[in-house]
């Protein structure tokens, strides 16, 4: 198996004023083709730091991927250090300053003189375009091994790893050339009862030898992911997948999907597939379950909008809770959750709406949870509310009441779907 070791450079990172998200990406891309980070070391902007860790890198791994450091400030060093312990000049490319012209004056701004350090590239580099920013990524061929620079920022570096960077490997042959496993994602389930229920199923295909059948399971909150894969190659994907289809009948609902989407990407699925528009309405999670939809592409064809709502008169003024549920029962509430739901997909003219609305947090009261949360529905059946209570701090139970709230909904898209059918 190729070694492969991830560099992820800036004082920032150190600092904590940025999250360091690339070793999650990165290394998650990686394992879809076969391939597990050996290590990833994060480091400041000190260029002697830089290149000792580089060259020791060098030495030990078939594939060295370094991001940040690569911009027009004089804290952007990764470019120089490594250069040096390469042994190639930095040259200057005409092609790259001719893109950072053509991108400052398509924008109407002025390019000043530094921004010209981001044409620099070691003499036998090859540059990764970079759609989305100024700083190129820059790719070496020595010694049998690759060097992959990368830009910092993730809008920046993500595509260009999946685009760029993840064929370019796949040709070399340092990766696989289509994912390595199967991913089965389950929610409503939790590990212990999942594997209990699957395994059956994996010891019929024989699971007994891990180089045949391999299994590996990853709890997230809410939601359990199932990979399968053959490490000895016995099994082909075409027979993987087979299995994964054995499994699901055995998971029923509780199969969110075979891949890798994510539930707000299944629900729009569903809502496209049933021809049905969804309102939201929220207190409790402050735009966070609306936000949920943002990444999704033509969102008019599913997602109506969305009211954020504190107040009780925001509440009766946006989508016209009824003042005598406020007063009876306040927002708070099963009954609160029914009327805002009902309330958005009136105005909104939607068919399904979700509504979460809850918790009061006081950690100086020393509790441990902020619950409860009412989560409302309604439906072209009726409208309904639940209440959920999780432990926990305020930004986990939000995180927990939306896959809530958003599961419950893809069961019922679900039971619609099969009744058409």
């Amino acid at each position: 198996m190729r070694h492969f070791e991830l560099l992820t450079l800036g004082d920032e990172l150190l600092l904590g004023l940025v999250g360091n998200s690339h070793g999650t990406f990165i290394g998650s891309q990686l394992a879809r083709r076969g391939v597990m980070l050996q290590r990833n070391i994060t480091l400041g902007d000190d260029a002697g730091a830089i290149a000792r860790q580089f060259a020791e890198s060098w030495r030990v791994a078939d594939v060295v991927i370094t991001t940040g450091g690569l911009g027009p400030t004089c804290d952007d060093r990764t470019r120089e250090a490594v250069a040096r312990e390469l042994g190639q000049k930095l040259v200057h490319d005409e092609n790259v300053e001719r893109a950072l012209r053509e991108r400052f004056e398509r924008f109407g701004m002025c390019m000043t003189a530094n921004n010209l350090k981001q044409a620099q590239r070691p003499e036998r580099a090859e540059i990764l375009h970079n759609p989305n920013g100024t700083a190129p990524g820059l790719w070496v061929e020595q010694d049998g091994k690759v060097l992959c620079m990368l830009p910092g920022p993730p809008n920046e570096l993500r595509p260009m790893f999946t685009e760029q960077v993840m064929p370019r490997l796949a040709r070399l042959g340092f990766i696989a050339g289509e994912e390595a496993y199967v991913q089965m994602r389950t929610i409503g389930v939790g590990e212990s009862l999942l594997e209990t229920k699957l395994q059956p199923v994996f010891d019929r295909h024989g699971a007994s030898d891990p180089a045949r059948l391999g299994v590996a399971y990853c709890a997230h909150p809410g939601a359990v992911d199932c990979r399968i894969s053959s490490p000895g190659g016995l099994i082909s994907r075409t027979q993987l997948e087979n299995i994964a289809c054995e499994c699901a009948a055995q998971l029923g609902e509780n199969l969110l999907c075979v891949g890798h989407d994510e539930l707000p990407q299944v629900v729009a699925r569903l809502l496209v597939a049933n021809k049905r528009l969804l309102a939201i309405a929220e207190d409790a999670t402050g735009g966070m379950l609306a936000n949920c939809f943002n990444d999704i592409p033509d969102q008019n064809h599913f997602f109506a909008g969305a009211a954020v709502c504190h107040t009780h008169e925001s509440k009766m003024q946006l989508i016209d809770v009824p003042e005598e549920v406020l007063l009876q029962h306040n927002g708070a509430s099963d009954e609160g959750a029914i009327a805002m739901a009902t309330g958005a997909a009136e105005r909104m003219g939607a068919d399904y709406a979700l509504a979460i609305t809850g918790f009061e947090y006081n950690p100086r009261a020393g509790n441990e949870h902020g619950g409860p949360v009412h989560i409302g529905m309604y439906s072209p059946n009726g409208a309904w509310a639940k209440t959920v209570t999780y432990p926990g701090p305020p930004l986990a139970l939000r995180q927990r009441a939306i896959t809530a709230g958003l599961d419950w909904l893809r069961r019922e898209l679900l039971k619609e779907k099969n009744t058409q059918s």
